[in-house]
């Protein structure tokens, strides 16, 4: 009888390995070790020359299938709508047959709400079908009549076994299915209990096959971490083509659909959302929802262009300086990277003249946006600057630039882009690098170019 494999997993990393030990030497954790099986052992090397002839025959004609680069077809896979315009955004433009889609977010966040109303349209012109494995099929009728949606022809199963959901794909052949959730899918093969490593990979593995064989689309629904990122291993990344994640606090009724991961499109796009009454409802332009700035201008308030995926966004971002009653003053970013705002402090006082060591500095972008690139460096800088001199920045003036090390502003991409996203909102005036001053007159806007911080200093004078 061939011996059983078998492997030990990490929970929260996913990295494997041959026997069991206390702590996870990739991510550190402790006791997050799971056993999996993978498996019958095949034969050894010790097989005869009969043997090893047997095999090559038994494969004979294998690499009929292999086909020169320059002879594969270019043409691109037929996309189709997902009726949600935001959505199609954030996939690049509608979905792409064949491909996996795992979308996350904290609990209560919208996740079933957003596949639901989609999922909902997408049958109306389509077989599609929809698979819960949390909700009850009562549960979820209750939420679609009282969104509003059609109900006529969506079609709901309620399954967690992977082999029932498999041969309900089999039979059905939907064009677009979606499982909620994923960490509740379970296979028979497995002893290990739903959500595990084993599980989850199993599973996924299973579901993107049928997905790549039969050209169906497959959204997967996953949980997030305590700290907002995609449970379950990481070879759960490598295995789909697309991951978004769904952001939104519990005080705000705005949510961002962010990709973080997509084979067919850019990355880094981004979705805006409203939650209401009835469901989830596209933002067209979130610039105008970010910049819904107070009537009273206040010192330490500047207004950035930051580039989302493939559009310019105007956000605005805050800075509060005050004097601090601790012997070690603190740096709060919100929306922001910490260590940057630190680095950013530091450039500050070295090439700027202002002293905020004693200080305790608060930084926060408006509308829980999270901004990833370096172009609110800048903004950053002269928002602390507003706020420590108590002095209010014009309200129609826009700024975004990365500041070196050295004090130098550097150019940032799509700088011309950003300035007529700008000048749409009524913006008059903008401090930008010097190297993404426009060749030409922006109508109705002034440019102040700058190569250093002490000229963007001086430019508020």
């Amino acid at each position: 009888m061939a011996k059983q494999k078998t492997a030990f997993v990490c929970n929260d990393c996913g990295s494997d390995y041959a026997k069991w030990q206390g702590q996870c030497s990739d991510c550190g954790a402790w006791n997050t070790l799971a056993e999996i099986r993978l498996g019958p052992a095949g034969p050894g090397r010790g097989a005869g020359r009969a043997g090893a002839g047997g095999n090559r025959a038994g494969f004979a004609g294998a690499l009929a299938g292999a086909r020169i680069l320059k002879d594969i077809d270019l043409a691109e896979l037929p996309r189709f709508s997902s009726g949600v315009g935001e959505f199609d955004r954030v996939l690049g433009g509608g979905l792409v047959p064949g491909s996996a889609i795992l979308v996350g977010g904290n609990p209560g966040a919208g996740k079933s709400t957003l596949l639901l109303q989609t999922m909902c349209h997408l049958a109306m012109g389509m077989d599609a079908l929809y698979i819960t494995g949390e909700e009850s099929l009562q549960q979820v009728a209750m939420r679609a009549n009282r969104l509003g949606l059609p109900t006529d022809r969506l079609r709901m199963m309620s399954e967690t076994n992977i082999e029932t959901i498999i041969a309900a794909l089999e039979e059905f052949r939907p064009r677009v299915v979606v499982v909620d959730s994923i960490q509740v899918v379970h296979t028979a093969e497995l002893a290990s209990a739903p959500g595990s490593v084993s599980q989850v990979r199993e599973c996924a593995a299973w579901l993107t096959r049928f997905a790549k064989q039969s050209g169906t689309v497959l959204i997967l629904v996953g949980h997030v971490t305590k700290d907002g990122s995609l449970a379950g291993p990481k070879v759960l990344e490598h295995m789909i083509d697309c991951s978004i994640l769904l952001e939104g606090s519990d005080d705000s009724r705005f949510r961002t659909l962010r990709g973080q991961k997509n084979r067919f499109g850019a990355v880094n796009e981004l979705g805006v959302f409203a939650m209401t009454d009835r469901g989830m409802r596209e933002v067209k332009n979130p610039s105008a929802i970010f910049l819904d700035r107070s009537t009273e201008p206040a010192a330490g308030s500047a207004v950035m262009v930051v580039w989302e995926g493939t559009r310019p966004l105007l956000v605005e971002i805050q800075a509060l300086v005050d004097d601090s009653a601790l012997g070690n003053p603190r740096r709060v970013a919100v929306g922001l990277e910490q260590n940057r705002l630190a680095m950013l402090l530091a450039v500050l006082h070295r090439h700027g003249g202002l002293q905020v060591g004693d200080q305790d500095v608060f930084a926060n972008v408006v509308g829980g946006v999270k901004v990833l690139e370096t172009s609110a460096d800048l903004a950053l800088l002269l928002a602390i600057v507003s706020s420590y001199r108590d002095r209010i920045l014009p309200r129609d003036m826009v700024i975004f630039g990365e500041v070196g090390l050295s004090g130098e502003i550097r150019p940032v991409p799509s700088g011309q882009e950003r300035l007529s996203e700008a000048a749409k909102h009524g913006f008059k005036r903008a401090i930008v690098p010097r190297g993404n001053a426009p060749k030409g007159e922006i109508k109705g806007m002034q440019v102040i170019a700058v190569a250093k911080l002490s000229e963007a200093l001086d430019a508020l004078d």
